[in-house]
């Protein structure tokens, strides 16, 4: 009896010496481990936004606009407010992928949980678990969502010859707000259709590589946009997207998540981009 008391006084000494190891840096520093038990991300029933993704106590999870591109730019104070969501093993209920979840590093070093490419927030004036305080906040911070089909994104416009520009299609800098994919891909329109008519597109789909037409199921959409601005036409027998009645397309030179480089091709304001400051199509 003596023995496996001494035994088990002995491995409890050495398993908090080696925590104690493996949580401190070279100058003795004791540093924080991350979360490792806390990694279930569930899907939960809001009455007014439907699936929600949630942490394993219920906290509500969100999406930030100006992430298009996969990486956080919610950086500083911003943090204060939106404090960052990691988990280093995620699990998740039966009505989620694990697949669609990853690691990033953030550029102040520090690890982030992304969702199909989105980085995961809280909110900090969340108090509940189910609430939603944080939607639609500067119409850039949107609850995340299992079946967005289009998310809404804020950032600079790069044209596929390198220059920045602005809102109206001028060299410049600054920040615009427009519909992408729910993957982050940017979605334009053309500014020689005309209402509910596509006329670009060739009957054989021998230019839809350069253009392709956005052929989505609309499911769940930012609440910054409005269903009923949203329809289907057909297209030489497939059915293409439209907004306001601008049939939808995407542009073939957009490699990489987030890159807008449409907008200047073939010249700025050809093919603007998709926005809640796009009016009506004309007849």
């Amino acid at each position: 009896m003596k023995t496996k008391t001494i035994k088990g006084t002995v491995y409890a000494v050495i398993m908090v010496l080696f925590s104690l190891q493996s949580c401190s840096t070279d100058d003795g520093e004791i540093l924080a481990t991350p979360e490792t038990n806390a990694g279930l991300v569930q899907l939960t029933n809001n009455a007014t936004l439907g699936s929600i993704l949630t942490d394993v106590d219920g906290m509500t999870l969100y999406f930030f606009s100006k992430d298009t591109k996969g990486t956080s730019q919610c950086a500083g104070g911003c943090l204060d407010t939106w404090p960052i969501f990691y988990a280093q093993n995620i699990t998740t209920n039966s009505d989620l992928s694990d697949s669609d979840f990853a690691t990033i590093t953030r550029a102040d070093g520090a690890l982030q949980t992304t969702y199909k490419g989105w980085p995961l927030h809280y909110f900090a004036n969340d108090n509940a678990a189910g609430d939603t305080n944080g939607e639609d906040i500067g119409n850039v911070w949107y609850v995340a969502k299992p079946d967005y089909s289009l998310m809404y994104a804020k950032t600079q416009l790069v044209g596929h010859d390198g220059n920045n520009y602005t809102s109206t299609y001028a060299l410049g800098d600054e920040e615009t707000s427009y519909i992408v994919s729910g993957n982050g891909r940017t979605i334009y329109t053309f500014s020689n259709d005309t209402n509910n008519t596509n006329n670009f597109t060739s009957p054989d789909f021998s230019n839809n590589a350069v253009w392709p037409i956005v052929e989505i199921t609309l499911d769940q959409i930012p609440s910054i946009l409005e269903n009923s601005d949203f329809g289907t036409i057909n297209v030489h027998g497939r059915t293409q997207l439209t907004y306001r009645g601008w049939p939808l397309y995407y542009f073939g030179q957009d490699v990489a998540r987030g890159e807008n480089k449409g907008i200047s091709f073939p010249a700025a304001g050809v093919w603007p981009v998709a926005n809640t400051n796009t009016v009506i199509a004309p007849n």
